[in-house]
């Protein structure tokens, strides 16, 4: 009787330290967070980047695993985040116009998008082949265009520049629907013309363009510049110095818009504010891998034009 006691008492004791060891097992793993990052395309800039701080925040704050995932850039990046398949997003000046309803969110206003941080100015770029005979964008009626992938900020900016000149994307244009990296192959293997590209200035994509030293670059024209700049916001003024590319022998003027990394409204403000504090705190990785985002800084928190999520503002109400 007496052993049958002991065993009971060894039986009982191992099953509270088994279930002791589940319920601390159970509550690590419910406290573990994963954030998905919508970044864009190979080539581009968003997706480096979106690697680099996955890589951070997986790092530097307790219980989270971050993942970069790959997408067709700001328009796919938003509906991801509205369907909750993605907690951040990189999004160039259109996130502007998804916030208020405007453009192609008429009517549908995305205010669950909260800005965390001013990335950098991302230019438009017009490129053409030497040998198309295109010195202009008006040129570009009847030859084949890379405007950038469906669901990219991309192709919303190359068909609202294009009709601003008065050419209509679907039937005045060969359109190709090319990420950046596809349209430096598709100009190296001389299956496109032109093309209308939305990229910072040192995005590999665009230097692996120029070069091929047989693309041009082109400047936007003044006028139709200031009515895209007159209407939208989002849009500043903005020159690419002479020598930034190969073969680039004079000043490009164009217009920029300001990027920005946000989060969906729902994201708590304890982590956003870890978020957001680690990014400053392991800065110099991302100029390492952009020196753009030197840009990354408070004073340049004027350009975002939507709210800044709770955890965010708390960060920068300390400067």
């Amino acid at each position: 009787m007496e052993g049958e006691r002991i065993e009971v008492k060894k039986f009982l004791i191992s099953l509270f330290f088994t279930l002791t060891v589940v319920s601390i097992t159970t509550n690590q793993a419910s406290a573990e967070r994963d954030i998905i990052i919508a970044t864009g395309t190979v080539g581009g800039s968003y997706y480096p980047m979106g690697t680099v701080i996955a890589k951070i925040w997986s790092e530097n704050i307790e219980g989270t695993r971050a993942k970069a995932i790959k997408t067709a850039g700001t328009v796919e990046n938003i509906q991801l985040m509205k369907e909750n398949k993605a907690d951040v997003a990189f999004l160039d000046g259109l996130y502007y116009y998804a916030y208020i309803g405007k453009g192609i969110y008429e009517g549908n206003p995305h205010q669950f998008i909260r800005a965390i941080v001013p990335l950098y100015p991302e230019p438009i770029f017009l490129l053409s082949n030497k040998d198309s005979g295109i010195n202009g964008l008006a040129d570009f009626r009847k030859h084949r265009v890379s405007i950038g992938k469906v669901g990219s900020g991309t192709e919303v900016t190359a068909r609202e520049l294009l009709e601003a000149a008065g050419l209509d994307p679907g039937h005045d244009i060969i359109p190709f629907n090319l990420g950046v990296a596809e349209t430096a192959t598709a100009f190296a293997e001389n299956k496109i013309d032109a093309a209308i590209v939305a990229g910072s200035v040192d995005m590999a994509g665009i230097k692996e363009t120029a070069a091929i030293n047989s693309v041009e670059f082109l400047s936007v024209p003044k006028d139709i510049m200031e009515t895209i700049i007159g209407k939208t916001p989002y849009w500043v003024p903005c020159i690419i110095p002479a020598g930034t590319y190969t073969g680039q022998g004079k000043d490009i003027e164009t217009y920029a818009s300001w990027n920005v990394l946000a989060v969906h409204v729902d994201l708590p403000a304890d982590t956003v504010f870890e978020m957001v504090r680690v990014l400053y705190e392991k800065k110099e990785m991302l100029v390492n891998v952009r020196p753009v985002m030197e840009s990354m800084r408070p004073e340049n928190l004027k350009y975002i034009l939507i709210p800044f999520h709770p955890g965010a503002e708390r960060f920068y109400n300390g400067f």
